[in-house]
Parts: C-alpha cells; structure tokens; sequence
C-alpha cells in the first residue's frame, strides 16, 4: 500500500476509534483487488451509532482531501455503510453483520492487516 493511502487509512482509524466504533482494521488490498488500495471496516454498536459516526465522517473524509463516490443523503438502517473514497473503502457494521458476512476472512485479512 502506498504510504500516503497508509497514511490517510489510520487516521480514519484514529476517528472512527475516538468516535466510539470498536474492532477497527485496516486491510491491504492492492494486491487483492483492483479497484481499491485499502479496506477499513469498523463495529458500530447501533444504527443510531451509524448514522452519528456517518453524519459526522463526511467532515473528516473532505479534510483529508478523499472524494466520496457513493454518498447517501441518510445511512441505511440495515447496518452497514458502504463508504466508497476510490483508494480506501470503509465497511461501518454492526456486530451481526459483520460476523456474518466476515469481510476479513473473505479477503484473506489476515495476512493483509497493516
């Protein structure tokens, strides 16, 4: 992963963990995937939670200078957002779904986490 995308990943780490989502990782995808460098998925305890950390994160996206590709006027109320920035996708989930769709084993996390 190139350092500034490695970069620009953990400081969304640092926000969504001081913005109270747990189980925060960063996963290397450029040798992946083609159409993006870096995964960051995180726990959100609620769709409440969702919706703050969403509302909130728009703000932090533009001051790093990311473009956001798919953005949604609300967050859905399913429990996850898809929030595609190009180099860095980030997963915001609830615990179920995250158990269940286990992105980090799909993608091989294990050897990719930075």
């Amino acid at each position: 992963m190139k350092d500034n995308i490695k970069d620009t990943a953990e400081k969304l780490r640092s926000y969504l963990e001081d913005h109270k989502c747990t189980d925060v990782v960063v996963i290397d995808m450029e040798k992946e995937c083609s159409w993006t460098d870096a995964f960051i998925i995180a726990t959100v305890s609620s769709v409440g939670h969702l919706r703050g950390v969403v509302h909130q994160l728009w703000g932090e996206i533009k001051d790093l200078g990311l473009e956001v590709n798919n953005r949604h006027k609300s967050p859905g109320t399913d429990g996850w957002e898809l929030i595609d920035c190009g180099d860095i996708v980030i997963h915001l989930m609830s615990q179920e779904l995250r158990e269940f769709y286990n992105l980090e084993k799909l993608w091989k996390a294990t050897e990719n986490m930075v």
